[in-house]
């Protein structure tokens, strides 16, 4: 059974939608439309929710926390939109992506224009406490673009390690989330302390989260999750339990290895096949053992912070629902 999203992510989109399409209204004709058609493919708002109640639980009021929740969004759909382009992806949530829509050059020209609107939201609050969020952000994504260099890299490779593909996953998806899990702090004034644990808390978040998403690119319901059934075992992708059951060494890593030297075409047999063998390996049960363990660690990282108690239970909720995920 799919799990219902979290009251706090639902009010997050409700929250952040007027800002975010207000924002978006700023861009040119093309890129707005674009972006517009993007955007309303949805997604959970894990990001915006973190930055709301970052802000939250250092007692700011909520208002003062959107333009960090509308930024980390918007860069987060500029990857998306990069991503299914590079990936060769043709539908997202069951919708053709921008790309196979209207082409490759409009893609990228409609994440440019994304990712400049999110530093330019975050400039406009006019404030110190505002650059200070929009340099964070600015380091973040340059990790996030690292993260997808090693990514793109790893998929012609026949080995990749497993300290090479956490690091991969912690600039690919845990840097974004460290900075939605702090920025609405940071647009506060936060002292440093209470920031780096919050930061920390978001950056363990995203490594759980990666672990999840690898688990469903290999085993989720292609219903729940929008993409073919072992999508990122076709594309060759070396995920995070790929790499450590390619790392195990036994039989069914070395018929992993060998067939992931192939090219395809591969029958759903093949990928069959392959997500078996990596679930021998090892690589199943240490990825879903890896991510409750990250989660733990983010759980730790603000336990002791000086931050609002019940805001901190909705980041823990918040947290186990990113775990528990079926999509």
């Amino acid at each position: 059974m799919t799990l219902a999203l979290p009251t706090t992510l639902l009010r997050a989109r409700s929250v952040i939608e007027p800002a975010l399409y207000a924002a978006v209204d700023r861009l040119d004709p093309q890129s707005r439309d674009l972006a517009r058609y993007h955007l309303e493919c949805g997604g959970k708002a894990v990001r915006p929710a973190l930055a709301l109640l970052s802000g939250r639980a250092v007692g700011a009021d909520e208002t003062l926390a959107v333009p960090g929740a509308v930024a980390v969004e918007l860069v987060h759909n500029f990857s998306l939109v990069h991503d299914d382009l590079m990936d060769g992806d043709v539908e997202r949530r069951h919708r053709p992506t921008v790309w196979a829509l209207h082409g490759a050059a409009a893609a990228i020209l409609c994440g440019d224009a994304m990712l400049a609107l999110a530093t330019q939201v975050l400039l406009d609050v006019g404030t110190l406490d505002a650059i200070e969020a929009a340099r964070q952000l600015a380091a973040a994504t340059q990790e996030l673009i690292r993260g997808q260099h090693a990514d793109l890299d790893f998929e012609g490779r026949r080995y990749v390690g497993v300290d090479e593909c956490l690091a991969m996953a912690a600039g690919k998806t845990g840097a974004l989330l460290a900075c939605s899990a702090a920025v609405g702090a940071v647009l506060a004034g936060a002292p440093r302390a209470t920031v780096r644990a919050l930061s920390t808390y978001g950056a363990e978040l995203g490594l759980a989260f990666q672990l999840v998403d690898d688990l469903l690119g290999i085993w989720g319901d292609s219903a729940t999750t929008g993409k073919p059934v072992g999508s990122d075992l076709r594309a060759r992708k070396k995920s995070l339990p790929v790499a450590f059951a390619l790392a195990e060494g036994g039989p069914a890593s070395a018929e992993l290895m060998r067939w992931l030297a192939t090219a395809g075409p591969d029958s759903d047999a093949d990928i069959a096949r392959a997500a078996n063998l990596v679930e021998a390996a090892g690589g199943r049960a240490w990825a879903a053992e890896e991510a409750t363990r990250r989660l733990a660690l983010a759980e730790s990282a603000i336990a002791g912070a000086d931050l609002d108690p019940d805001v901190v239970d909705e980041l823990v909720s918040l947290g186990r629902f990113v775990v528990a995920r079926e999509s």
